[in-house]
């Protein structure tokens, strides 16, 4: 049977998600939202149609024949429909930014430092629009969403300073010879977004890469697109020209391409361990430069002395806010000596968290991003059973909220394990959170340096000392002494190590200008007895 032609395939799209309404539908509080979504930005969908490219300047409707559907994680309603980008269209979208970079590369940087300046106020205009976009395809709260916006938007924001942080080095090495640095860009870049993160993630890239003459290929994911689509939309409206920034969509053929291209200088990757690997390997045997995030598993100690009500509530909002979906999540408490003190109460505050739809009032947390990641968030509480763990508040049967019976809701979980069970092996990603008992400092910071992953982890204590003994010894790249979710603001770099990154620069800050920039060192030699015409002559000439 032939495909449908475009117009039709619309058609067919919309007429689905229309009659779907019986059975599988957006809220009352979501339609709305998705409406004016689909009704005022050019290049993403949110009632049911097609989401498109942007290349060269120009949303443009793909002619794959391969299409991935997203939908509403608390409804299951199909939302847009995301092409597998044609082998034609990437190679269009990289010669694009390539041909881009011929003259952004040589751009004053007054005039790319005035683009972040005008997307940092498009983006505070658009703000609720965007947040829209993520409750819609993610299925975060409302407030949750415009945090993952603002988060990204301080990175607008800390790129401004580019006229001084692109400051280059100089001095005079000998009598008339200077030697200086020039960090100048790399050339067409990539940037590989997650799920979890939809605005936040293309907004630690696309600023750093643009105000340092590069330009960029960005892969969003393909599960919840519609926040980078509208980004990119803002960034045409702030002044960047056409092919400096270019979005292609789909799944591992479009990763595999990004790898693969010669004219792709540097990959920026956030995601999971699977998936980090195998670009950084890819990448990096084919002459890249690869920055890549990977997992997490991020521990709190909480001591005796610790504030209680501080440090409970901290606990519980970085295990179960975003419904666990942060790699910066805190998946694990070590308590130091007796449990029973806080198991109580943190299961008091646990339960007490609102799960709902992201647009409903009050909600504290929404569904996961799909049945499958349901599926398995599940699976590894139940395998804590089968190992001798104790599951003392279960999320694995929630009962869904009367208005989203489809949705891929999991309650909060509190599991007591130890370090040999999987769900404390496994990156969990959902709203779950292992206790391990630990006799002694010692013993806990022991229990995070043992662990593969390095993001951050947190103490809770009310003692200088202990907080700075943990300080000191533990090895993560994050540090927190009464911080839950120790993420550094953008003026700093972010500095996750062990088997949570791959590559040795960092994201944003100092790190994000090194990433997408390489030195030129020159050395010249002007010898001041050659200089010319030093003094005016008044003299009327004589000719001889």
């Amino acid at each position: 049977m032939p495909l449908p032609r475009l117009p039709q395939l619309r058609a067919l799209q919309r007429s689905a998600f229309h009659t779907s309404a019986h059975t599988k539908a957006l809220s009352a509080l979501a339609l709305p939202k998705a409406e004016q979504i689909s009704a005022h930005w050019k290049g993403t969908n949110a009632t049911g149609g097609l989401t498109k490219n942007f290349i060269g300047g120009e949303f443009v409707e793909s002619h794959s024949a391969e299409w991935i559907d997203v939908h509403d994680p608390s409804s299951q309603t199909l939302l847009t429909r995301v092409p597998q980008t044609t082998d034609a269209e990437f190679a269009a979208a990289v010669d694009a930014a390539s041909e881009a970079f011929k003259t952004w590369s040589k751009t004053s940087i007054v005039t790319r430092q005035r683009f972040v300046l005008e997307l940092q106020h498009l983006l505070r205009q658009n703000a609720d629009a965007i947040a829209n976009s993520i409750v819609l395809e993610q299925g975060k709260t409302l407030a949750d969403a415009h945090g993952d916006l603002l988060r990204g938007l301080q990175v607008v924001e800390t790129a401004v300073g580019i006229t001084s942080t692109l400051l280059g080095d100089k001095i005079e090495v000998s009598k008339d010879m200077d030697t200086y640095v020039r960090r100048v860009p790399l050339g067409v870049c990539a940037s590989i977004a997650p799920f979890n993160f939809p605005a936040m993630i293309p907004l630690w890239t696309i600023p750093m890469a643009a105000v340092t003459g590069n330009t960029l290929i960005l892969k969003p994911s393909e599960r919840d697109p519609g926040a980078a689509m509208m980004i990119a939309e803002l960034c045409q409206r702030a002044g960047l020209p056409s092919g400096v920034l270019n979005v292609v969509h789909g799944g591992v053929p479009t990763v595999n391409a990004i790898c693969d291209h010669p004219a792709i200088k540097a990959i920026s990757f956030v995601g999971g361990d699977r998936a980090g690997k195998h670009i950084y390997d890819r990448g990096t045997s084919n002459g890249k430069r690869v920055q890549a995030n990977l997992g997490a598993k991020n521990h709190a100690i909480l001591m005796p002395d610790a504030n209680a009500n501080l440090a409970m509530n901290s606990i519980v909002g970085a295990a179960f806010g975003a419904a666990g979906q942060r790699c910066m999540a805190i998946s694990v408490a070590v308590i130091v000596g007796d449990p029973s003190a806080w198991t109580s109460g943190l299961i008091e505050r646990a339960q007490a968290l609102k799960v709902n739809g992201g647009f409903e009032p009050g909600a504290d947390l929404g569904p996961l991003i799909s049945p499958g990641a349901r599926d398995r968030v599940t699976s590894l509480i139940t395998s804590a059973l089968d190992e001798g763990g104790e599951i003392i508040l279960d999320g694995r049967n929630f009962k869904a909220p009367e208005a989203y019976p489809y949705g891929n809701f999991v309650g909060p979980t509190i599991i007591k394990a130890n370090t040999s069970m999987k769900c404390y092996q496994t990156e969990i990603f959902g709203p779950v959170l292992v206790i391990l008992q630990a006799d002694t400092l010692d013993e806990a910071i022991e229990i995070i340096n043992e662990n593969r992953y390095g993001n951050g982890a947190a103490i809770f204590t009310q003692s200088g000392a202990t907080a700075r003994r943990f300080e000191s010894e533990v090895n993560v790249g994050q540090i927190g002494i009464n911080v839950p979710i120790p993420v550094p603001l953008p003026m700093f770099s972010w500095s996750g190590n062990k088997g949570s990154v791959l590559g040795d620069i960092g994201f944003y800050g100092k790190g994000g200008i090194n990433f997408y920039t390489q030195n030129k060192t020159i050395t010249s030699l002007w010898k001041a007895e050659d200089a010319i015409g030093n003094r005016a002559s008044v003299d009327m000439p004589t000719h001889h």
